[in-house]
C-alpha cells in the first residue's frame, strides 16, 4: 500500500450543515449518514453534524442506526431500508425511528415490541416508487398502524415521502399527493406530529416542500444535487478529497498509486485529469491499484503528491468533474472511494481512522 489517503475535511462539512440548516429553518434538519457517510465515515460525520445545527440523523439499515448508538450517538435516529430479516428488536431497544411502507413491516415491529413501544414514521408513495405505500394501501396502512398506536405498540411519530427530483413540476404534484395521504391519515384518527419530504434538492430551491423536517444527504458533503449549479455557487464546500503520491516516472508517463480498485472511474478516461504541484496532468489509463498520466517535458518526481480530486480551490478537479467525465452523479464519485485508503480527518487535532 502507497501512501494513498482520503482526507475528510471536517470544518468544510461543518460549513455545509451550517448553511443548511440556516436555510431551511425554522423547519429542523435531518442529515443522512447512509452508506458510511456516503464514503466520508460515518461516525465521525455524525458527530460533525450534530455539533454543527443537524437536528437528527438518517441512515438504511437498523444495524448502521445501532453502532451510532454503540458509540455514544444519543440524537434522534432514522431507519427506513428492512428486510424480511431486520432485527426490528434491536432497532427498539436503541431507540432508533423506524419508516413503515407495508403492513408486513408493522406486524413484524409490533410483534418485537415489549418494554417500549416502537417510534413509526409512515411512508407514503407519491411517485418515486423508492418503497412507500401506494395510495390504494394507505388507508389500510394507516388503519393498523393507529389501532397498534391504541394498543400501545408503537406511536406514530412521522408521515414521510420521497422526491423524486424530477422537475418541479413533478415535485409539486409529488407535494400535493402528499397533502392529500396526511388528509387521508387524518381522517382516520392518525396525528403525526412531523411531516417530511424533502430531501438536498427540494430543500434547497423548494420552500413549500421543506414541511417540518428537510433530509440532507449530499448537498452536506459538498456536492450539488443539481446538474445547473455547482456546490461552490450554492455556498458550499466539498469535503473530500484524494491523495496519492507518484511511485514511478518513465518516459514521461507518471504512475499514481491509486486505481479502479480505489474508486475511481475507468470511464473517465479520455477526460480527467489530476493536478500534481499545481498543474494539471491527463490520465492516460486507470488499471486496479494505479494510473497512468502524461507528465511529458514536466519536473514530476517519485514522491510528488497528486490530488485526484479535492475542493477545487487550487484548480484541482473535484468529485463534480469526475461525476461529469465519467457520465454519473457525484454521489458515486465519493461513495465509492475505497476503504482500503485511510480516512484522514482534517481538524484541530488531525487523525487517522482505518
Amino acid at each position: 500500500m502507497t501512501d494513498a489517503r482520503i482526507e475528510i475535511d471536517l470544518e468544510s462539512f461543518r460549513h455545509n450543515v451550517r448553511t443548511l440548516s440556516t436555510l431551511v429553518a425554522p423547519a429542523r434538519t435531518m442529515l443522512a449518514v447512509k452508506a458510511n457517510a456516503y464514503g466520508h465515515g460515518m461516525v465521525p460525520l455524525a458527530r460533525a453534524a450534530l455539533e454543527s445545527g443537524a437536528d437528527s440523523l438518517a441512515v438504511l439499515e437498523v444495524p448502521a442506526a445501532c453502532e451510532l448508538r454503540r458509540n455514544g450517538i444519543t440524537s434522534q435516529l432514522f431507519a427506513w431500508l428492512h428486510g424480511p430479516h431486520t432485527d426490528f428488536a434491536e432497532a427498539i431497544d436503541h431507540d432508533v425511528d423506524l419508516g413503515v411502507s407495508a403492513l408486513w413491516q408493522l406486524a413484524a415491529i409490533t410483534a418485537a415490541t415489549h418494554a417500549k413501544p416502537a417510534r413509526v414514521h409512515l411512508k407514503i408513495d407519491t411517485g418515486l416508487h423508492r418503497n412507500g405505500a401506494r395510495p390504494e394501501d394507505w388507508p389500510g396502512l394507516v388503519s393498523a398502524a393507529v389501532a397498534a398506536q391504541r394498543a400501545g405498540s408503537l406511536t406514530i411519530e412521522g408521515i414521510w415521502s420521497h422526491l423524486a427530483d424530477a422537475s418541479p413540476e413533478e415535485d409539486a404534484a409529488a407535494l400535493a399527493r402528499f397533502r392529500r395521504a396526511v388528509d387521508v391519515a387524518t381522517s382516520l384518527g392518525c396525528t403525526a406530529p412531523l411531516l417530511h419530504l424533502a430531501a438536498s434538492s427540494a430543500g434547497i430551491r423548494e420552500p413549500d416542500a421543506r414541511l417540518g423536517l428537510v433530509r440532507f444527504g449530499i448537498a452536506a458533503y459538498g456536492i450539488s444535487p443539481f446538474d445547473d449549479q455547482t456546490a461552490t455557487e450554492l455556498g458550499l464546500r466539498q469535503v473530500m478529497a484524494m491523495r496519492a503520491p507518484v511511485v514511478e516516472v518513465e518516459t514521461g508517463v507518471a504512475r499514481v498509486g491509486v486505481g479502479s480498485g480505489d474508486g475511481i472511474q475507468t470511464a473517465a478516461i479520455g477526460h480527467a485529469h489530476v493536478a500534481i504541484g499545481g498543474s494539471r496532468y491527463p490520465i492516460l489509463g486507470i488499471e486496479i491499484d494505479s494510473l497512468t498520466v502524461d507528465v511529458a517535458n514536466s519536473a514530476v518526481s517519485v514522491g510528488d503528491e497528486v490530488t485526484i480530486f479535492g475542493p477545487g480551490d487550487r484548480g484541482e478537479a473535484t468529485a463534480e468533474h469526475w461525476a461529469v467525465w465519467a457520465g454519473t452523479v457525484g454521489d458515486e464519485i465519493v461513495a465509492r472511494a475505497s476503504e482500503r485508503l485511510p480516512r484522514v480527518y482534517l481538524d484541530a487535532s488531525p487523525v487517522t481512522v482505518r
